[in-house]
């Protein structure tokens, strides 16, 4: 249900590897009063911020809980393997998970892809963030598997990444509380779904305005009339043209 209350601003999460910019930059050429307030949180406490109503609405990864949030898929991000510059998979332009079995794979506690059987050897611990694993595949410490966002969130000059095939992916929606559906939620939707500034799906339309019409003396409202037609009569002439003559007669004769 949309919201009927305006608000003074617009609150959007996101998650790291999120970039926001170019929506940012269109809701503020098409609601120059309404502020946009970014937020970033931590991919595992997004849900929270909006459950607990402190975003309007969030760019998240996905799951999220459908019986609490909507969400609107936008992307599929590419998968890789972070590794140090001259470790042996940079000679290829695709990594296999087989050729990984030798490597120690970090399996920080911030991961945002949803593992079956993760490749590799596992480290005798995890990592608290992406951020600290990283740290250790640029000591030479293991390698890590990350979406292509976080690769290059977290880029250095020492690490460079390749595509790793038959891994899991990160999808990246916008999301919002179900029971919380504000117009400027609605407008934000318009924009990440490419809707022009005209459109007005979803929102309410303005009622028709009458055409005004004549007044009588007493103000009341006359309908607008046409003009009349005119009638023919029993020749076939139109009323109100000349007459024909009357019956033909014999000429008057000169005295």
């Amino acid at each position: 249900m949309t919201g009927s209350d305006e608000t003074p601003s617009f609150r959007l999460a996101y998650v790291p590897g999120v970039m926001p910019d170019k929506w940012v930059r269109i809701w503020n050429e098409r609601q120059p009063d309404v502020p946009l307030i970014l937020t970033q949180v931590p991919a595992g406490a997004a849900a929270e911020l909006l459950r607990g109503g402190e975003a309007d609405a969030g760019l998240v990864r996905l799951p999220v809980d459908r019986t609490v949030f909507s969400a609107i898929p936008l992307y599929t991000e590419q998968t890789v393997v972070v590794v140090p510059k001259d470790h042996l998979v940079t000679a290829v332009d695709e990594v296999a998970p087989e050729d990984l079995a030798d490597d120690i794979v970090l399996h920080p506690l911030d991961d945002v892809l949803d593992w079956q059987s993760l490749p590799g050897r596992p480290a005798l611990e995890r990592p608290a963030t992406t951020a600290d694993a990283l740290e250790l595949v640029a000591a030479g410490i293991g390698v890590l598997v990350v979406p292509l966002s976080l690769a290059r969130l977290h880029h250095r000059k020492d690490l460079t990444h390749r595509p790793l095939k038959d891994a899991p992916e990160s999808s990246v929606a916008l999301a919002w509380p179900e029971d919380a559906k504000t117009d400027q939620v609605e407008d934000f939707i318009g924009i990440v779904r490419g809707r022009t500034v005209n459109s007005t799906r979803g929102r309410a339309q303005p009622p028709a305005q009458e055409k005004p019409g004549r007044t009588d003396k007493d103000g009341a409202r006359r309908k607008p009339t046409t003009a009349r037609q005119p009638t023919a009569n029993r020749r076939g002439t139109a009323s109100g043209s000349a007459p024909k003559s009357g019956k033909r007669g014999r000429p008057r004769r000169r005295s």
